[in-house]
């Protein structure tokens, strides 16, 4: 392809096609990137199936039986039951596909905001470039989390307003990312082909600059849905995420925290899950920084 009939340099392309299909045969080998890929896709699984396969769904968040409250785990309640008799192995099921749904949200908005910045930074210097990256480094001068709890605590608890202030918290790291591809990529044969032709600089980044920045992107957005998972439980522990009755798995270890000794399986289980879920994108991660970075390799 040239830079008028399509979007990638030919060289490019072709080392992505064979970046694939190392990454097809290296998978195979690896079983600590296999786990992450099991572990990921049964909360997939999870998320999408949960309402169907959890025992007692109710309207959403667990049917309320009060005569079997803090049940500990049995064959009746596998995971046990809560301080209002719901089934806690529903919740857990049922805290599935809004845990995944925030974290997916967040990324996907870190990578819309980020990556268009980043790459009309890198791609234009100067000026532009100086006043987006100090803009950048102001967001990234604050722990992501803290920065996330300050915004929550000025637009008020929610789950909504958690995932909008960890996506305000993300964007700059994309933003960096783009930024160091678009100058390595600026100079390249097929950009210079692009900008002989009269290509507009908007053209030239979008149709360029950002499909071929796509693979650190897409590593980093695999690592960041681990942290994301891990940082809104932290803001539903502490109050500032999902309220209830909503099955939260921060919300659930928040509810039980304070019988941890008694009534272990409370907190205990949820924590569990959003330990697995934060260690499958992690490995799986992990994996694509071995095998798509050359200088791993």
């Amino acid at each position: 392809m040239t830079a008028a009939t399509g979007t990638f340099d030919p060289t490019i392309l072709a080392t992505r096609r064979s970046s694939f299909a190392r990454v097809r045969s290296m998978l195979r080998g690896d079983p600590l990137a296999l786990l992450g890929l099991a572990l990921i896709s049964l909360f997939v699984f999870l998320a999408i199936f949960g309402p169907m396969i959890a025992p007692s769904p109710g309207s959403g968040a667990g049917v309320i039986d009060v005569e079997h409250r803090l049940a500990a785990p049995s064959a009746a309640h596998i995971f046990g039951t809560d301080e209002l008799g719901r089934d806690v192995l529903t919740r857990v099921i049922l805290g599935a596909r809004p845990t995944l749904s925030i974290a997916l949200v967040v990324v996907s908005l870190a990578v819309l905001l980020g990556v268009p910045l980043g790459a009309i930074a890198g791609y234009n210097r100067g000026w532009l470039d100086a006043v987006i990256m100090r803009v950048a480094d102001l967001f990234l001068a604050f722990p992501p989390l803290l920065l996330a709890m300050a915004i929550v605590a000025a637009l008020g608890a929610g789950i909504e307003h958690a995932a909008l202030a960890l996506a305000v918290a993300w964007w700059p790291w994309y933003t960096r990312i783009a930024r160091g591809t678009a100058v390595s990529l600026r100079e390249r044969p097929f950009i210079d082909a692009a900008r002989t032709m009269g290509l507009p600089n908007r053209t030239i980044v979008l149709r360029h600059i950002v499909p071929n920045s796509l693979t650190p992107i897409v590593v980093q957005a695999m690592l960041d849905m681990g942290t994301v998972i891990l940082a809104a439980g932290g803001l539903a522990f502490l109050g500032l995420g999902a309220r209830p009755p909503f099955p939260d798995w921060g919300l659930m270890v928040a509810s039980g925290r304070d019988k941890i000794l008694s009534d272990w399986w409370l907190s205990t289980l949820p924590g569990v899950a959003i330990f697995a879920a934060t260690l499958g994108f992690t490995l799986l991660g992990d994996f694509l920084v071995r095998a798509l970075d050359p200088r791993q390799n």
